[in-house]
């Protein structure tokens, strides 16, 4: 397939990109500087603009491409966060609609923010959405491939949770303080953290190019584990003790809304939709995922 790809440098993107060339795809990159070689085309997102003929001829488009969201929740953090995933998706599926000869598939990260902090009820991607910040950005973030969609482009969301990577992520950020043995729960550590590893999420990418999956799906390993389960883990890996944890009055004073939302609530997800239409996960116990994402 020739595939165009956004988000390419990041993490997700950075270990994608091989990965569809060693499958035999064509991958094309969607830069926002002016293309360096060939295989680049430019586009703005924030100015609305694509090198639209150069997307002819593409079978699938893959959109990573997103403001990182891992930082302190300003005013305008918040604004580039939300403006980042609902124009750029916007724009890409506008243009994809009104080829001469569209896309057959379009595939959108996405996020289990979806669902808000609902404790221990276990969710598919039949839930409704849940409350807050990232429960909004998520709802107009899927909305804005309308056009796609309705043009009888399929589709797919993939509503990621942690990727386990120790390249970037949370898990990059959370080893300096474990291999320093001063890691720990965060908060009661009873809210459920929904993981997946960068392995699976990569073939989960493949996957959705060639099977029939359409509309939301959770790309989260079927071993949903809680906070306080994922420090254990994490301190397993690393042989280093796990006795310090994070105050819930720390994480807010730290880290003010996003630290509410992402670190203090979760999300216990089921990849109902993947492991229906025949996805295996390679990793889908945390062990193994961990031992897979300090491996790489």
């Amino acid at each position: 397939m020739k595939i165009a790809l956004t988000g390419a440098s990041g993490l997700i993107g950075s270990a994608l990109a091989p990965a569809l060339r060693g499958a035999g795809h064509d991958v094309i990159v969607l830069v926002r500087r002016d293309p360096a070689r060939a295989g680049e085309i430019r586009w703005d997102p924030e100015a609305g603009s694509i090198d639209a003929a150069a997307l002819e001829g593409v079978d699938a488009i893959i959109h990573l491409a997103g403001e990182n969201i891992g930082k302190r929740w300003s005013g305008k953090v918040k604004r580039r966060v939300l403006d980042s995933r609902v124009n750029g998706t916007r724009l890409l599926a506008k243009t994809a609609a009104h080829l001469e000869r569209r896309p057959s598939v379009f595939v959108c990260a996405s996020a289990t923010g979806f669902y808000g902090n609902r404790g221990d009820e276990v969710l598919t991607e039949a839930a409704p959405r849940g409350t807050g910040f990232l429960a909004d950005v998520v709802e107009a973030w899927e909305a804005a491939a309308e056009p796609a969609r309705a043009a009888g482009i399929r589709t797919v969301h993939l509503r990621q949770g942690i990727v386990l990577s120790r390249r970037g992520g949370a898990l990059h950020k959370l080893l300096t303080p474990f291999k320093l043995g001063v890691g720990g729960r965060v908060g009661s550590g009873r809210q459920w953290w929904s993981w997946v590893g960068l392995d699976d999420v990569v073939a989960a990418y493949l996957f959705a190019l060639d099977h029939p999956l359409a509309g939301p799906v959770n790309l989260t390993a079927p071993g949903t584990v809680t906070n306080r389960d994922f420090t254990k883990a994490v301190g397993r890996a690393l042989h280093r003790p796990t006795v310090f944890p994070l105050p819930t009055p720390v994480v807010k004073a730290m880290f003010g809304e996003m630290g509410e939302e992402m670190l203090l609530g979760g999300q216990r997800t089921e990849p109902a939709a993947l492991t229906s239409a025949g996805f295996t996960f390679a990793r889908p116990d945390l062990d193994s995922g961990l031992a897979g994402a300090l491996r790489s």
